[in-house]
């Protein structure tokens, strides 16, 4: 525990190991969106016969239906399906009608539980809301940090490092849905993004402790230096942080495994999250805050500008 923030190059580095692939899959291949973000049907069809998902996946996409995803889920019988396809008109047209007749002679027989449609326009208020959600909690946490700590000497630069560390699990967990959505057709919707506001959350709240245990301690002067005091308030607060993400990850775990197939993603966004955020509140954020104290911060920067600048002198506390 001494020498947590003495081996803060190391954690940067596995950080970047873990975001960058996942940056690469973005510029790539980005999202693989689903309906909520591009408009589309959602269909909730029960079957009399016990069929595979496979085989509805098929007929569709030989109407013309691609990029359709088609998920069991629980209704008493097994043999119900939710189905999340391309825009079907709506009422008895005639794209309904054949879809319908293709799915009974070659599925078998089946009622329709429900259908909605999400238009174009709508999709595009979800996407542009869900955007300004992030942008809103990200300006909000950083206010509410750096009143917080508005008695340290740069409450602003605490508010700065947790957002940081926010943006770090956010990266963490869209690179890793967009490689999934690249190798396992893997879609977001609007339940991503409230697993993206709930890390990012559960993140920040982390981060909140540990630099109130260093804002303690740095009033009490407990160490000479600031990189000790770091330390020190790390440890004393890591057991606490694992603890409480453990039980988080057991929780969601279980509903991973034993929930059901339509929250599978949401529940795989929240546990990547948790993961990501409770290394980040102890590796990154603080790390960052001896980073830019000790000056290593200003002087990367300063070889940009062809300056050097040197060591930040630490004030008496």
């Amino acid at each position: 525990m001494n020498h947590l923030a003495g081996k803060r190059y190391l954690w940067f580095a596995i950080s970047l190991i873990v975001i960058v692939p996942g940056l690469i899959s973005l510029v790539v291949s980005g999202l693989r969106l689903g309906i909520d973000f591009t408009g589309g049907t959602q269909l909730q069809l029960s079957f009399a016969d016990p069929v595979s998902s496979d085989r509805i996946t098929d007929v569709l996409e030989a109407q013309g239906y691609d990029g359709t995803i088609v998920q069991s889920i629980d209704a008493g019988d097994g043999n119900a399906f939710q189905v999340k396809m391309p825009e079907l008109p709506a009422g008895e047209s005639p794209e309904k009608v054949a879809l319908y007749a293709a799915l009974t002679d070659q599925v078998g027989p089946f009622d329709e539980l429900s259908i909605s449609t999400i238009g174009s326009s709508v999709s595009d208020a979800i996407t542009r809301n869900s955007f300004l959600a992030v942008g809103v909690a990200s300006l909000g946490i950083l206010a509410y940090i750096a009143f917080a700590f508005r008695n340290t000497q740069n409450p602003l630069l605490y508010g700065t490092c947790a957002i940081i560390a926010m943006l770090h699990d956010v990266l963490v967990v869209v690179g890793v849905f967009s490689i999934l959505g690249a190798v396992a057709d893997v879609q977001v919707d609007t339940l991503f993004v409230t697993a993206l506001l709930t890390v990012i959350g559960f993140s920040v709240h982390d981060t909140i402790v540990v630099f109130d245990r260093i804002r303690e301690n740095l009033a009490r002067r407990t160490s000479s230096s600031f990189e000790e005091t770091v330390n020190y308030s790390i440890a004393q607060t890591i057991v606490r942080s694992l603890n409480t993400s453990v039980t988080v990850v057991f929780t969601l775990l279980a509903l991973y495994l034993f929930g059901g197939t339509t929250t599978r993603e949401f529940v795989l966004a929240l546990l990547i999250g948790v993961i990501s955020g409770t290394y980040s509140s102890i590796f990154n954020a603080s790390q960052l805050l001896v980073a830019w104290e000790n000056g290593e911060i200003q002087r990367f920067f300063g070889r940009f500008r062809g300056r050097n600048t040197g060591p930040i002198v630490q004030p008496s506390r």
